[in-house]
């Protein structure tokens, strides 16, 4: 199959369809059948939704109406975000067989604006996980290159939209979730402001930590979706009444005088050479660019992987305590009793990698390691909170590498759990402190992305934007796409 979106933005696809050139309910054909020759390699999917994919295009087509960017255009929606009477499992064998009766706020979104889900994307059980390798259903690969993994927990999103399956897709973020594997991948993603995006629908893991997001290949698609998913929402209690501005408006807007600043702690012991080198390559560009770009510190950022996993793995404890095989998804089918009933449920549903951090989050909120463990964890988190105010006391973003490392094998880190868990050492504190943070490609080194991460203040995407996309502008790197065969 030649079919892929490698060389169309939303603006072209758009063009296109307000043009007559195509038609929404081709343009789904041409996706789906691009998927289906290529997909059973990559394993981006965990299912599709053909019929109500094309039933969407047609109506669409037969409305007429493309004003909005996202019309008629295909996606793909991670496997945690409901989807009303369609499968959504979170990639966990415990939700196998569940359908939703309503629709995340998200897809509400999408749907209003004609977007077409066109199938759920792979992802790791629950979110849980940096690679895409914990989900029940299979193994997403990277896009560049099919030995190694896609990032986690929203690879098949990212893999996805790196294969040029979909031109965009949404994930979600809980400790580095959209950014990580967007940087293994090479794309645009963005981690919104917490509040931001509604999280209404979402499957949660850790409340006080996840956000919805995009991942696209290009900075202006991604600010495109953003505008589409973002706003106030009453059945979300966490969500912020604010004004949802034009995300894209600052794009094109040069960057001198922006004072970027480059915590010293993101470029320790840790961080690869390669990765250090191309993504300072890229800083000193900005610099280049007229952007001021000083050292800073953040002290606390070493405590952040640990408080992290005390407070995501305790809200996470009191999250999946719901799924008990009683109200929906998969029940065991060898049960006696009602005791019976929870403990098999939840020994055969749940993978390794869930029932490590149920057990930790429940030991953490256990009466004699609650004031040891969790609430020092919940002190810590207030102290990278502050370090961040300090610095946007003075700076418009901080810049740094968004992962310690390249994408590594598949099979070669999964057995080693610590491991795993620093990969998220430089995104952890943007979820701990709420702010937006947005992952974007710094170039290329063996073939395969280097990631670097840009985070704002609150609720300052926009200026994300401005900044990822003169980098972008100068560079051009999502012109470069990996080969991609179908059979």
């Amino acid at each position: 199959m030649t079919f892929n979106y490698f060389d169309k933005t939303l603006a072209d696809l758009n063009a296109d369809l307000k043009a007559g050139k195509i038609t929404a309910e081709e343009l789904t054909k041409e996706t789906l059948a691009n998927i289906q020759a290529t997909d059973e390699d990559l394993q981006a999917f965990v299912r599709m939704h053909e019929d109500e994919a094309l039933a969407k295009a047609r109506a669409v087509d037969e409305k007429g109406d493309f004003s909005n960017p996202l019309a008629g255009i295909p996606m793909a929606i991670k496997d945690n975000i409901a989807t009303n009477g369609l499968e959504t499992t979170g990639a966990s064998h415990i939700l196998s067989g569940f359908k939703p009766v309503y629709d995340a706020t998200v897809t509400t979104k999408l749907n209003d604006a004609g977007a077409v889900i066109v199938g759920k994307a792979n992802m790791d059980e629950f979110a849980m996980g940096g690679s895409t390798e914990t989900s029940y259903y299979k193994k997403t690969k990277n896009a560049w290159d099919h030995t190694k993994v896609p990032g986690g927990s929203s690879g098949g999103s990212a893999a996805a939209v790196a294969a040029g399956q979909v031109p965009y897709a949404l994930g979600s973020d809980t400790g580095g979730s959209i950014r990580q594997p967007a940087a293994f991948n090479g794309l645009v993603g963005m981690k919104p402001t917490y509040g931001r995006v509604s999280r209404f629908g979402l499957f949660a893991m850790a409340s006080s930590l996840d956000q919805i997001g995009p991942l696209t290949r290009t900075v202006k698609d991604n600010a495109l979706v953003l505008n589409a998913i973002s706003g106030f929402d009453k059945k979300d209690s966490t969500s912020v009444e604010l004004e949802v501005p034009d995300f894209a408006e600052k794009i094109g807007q040069d960057i001198k005088g922006m004072k970027i600043a480059v915590p010293e702690e993101y470029f320790q012991e840790g961080i690869s050479d390669e990765v250090a080198t191309q993504v300072k390559a890229a800083i000193a560009q900005l610099e280049a660019m007229g952007a001021t770009v000083d050292k800073v510190s953040l002290p606390h950022t070493q405590y952040g992987v640990a408080a992290y996993y005390i407070l995501m793995s305790s809200e996470a404890s009191s999250n999946l305590q719901r799924y008990d095989g009683i109200r929906y998804g998969f029940r065991a089918p060898d049960a006696k009793s009602l005791e019976e009933v929870y403990k098999n449920t939840r020994t055969e549903g749940f993978g390794d990698e869930v029932k490590r951090r149920i057990m930790l989050g429940t030991f953490s909120l256990s009466a004699g390691a609650y004031d040891a463990f969790f609430k020092k964890a919940a002190q810590i988190r207030t102290l990278i909170i502050e370090d961040f105010n300090k610095v946007f006391a003075d700076y418009d973003l901080i810049v740094g590498p968004t992962t310690p490392t390249q994408p590594y094998g598949i099979g070669e880190e999964i057995g080693d759990p610590k491991t795993m868990y620093l990969g998220d050492v430089l995104t952890i504190p943007v979820n701990l402190a709420g702010l937006p943070g947005l992952s974007i490609n710094a170039g290329f080194n063996g073939g395969m992305p280097v990631g670097m991460q840009l985070i704002g203040k609150p609720f300052d995407e926009a200026t994300l934007y401005q900044v990822a996309y003169a980098f972008e502008q100068e560079n051009h790197f999502y012109d470069q796409h990996p080969v991609v065969e179908g059979k």
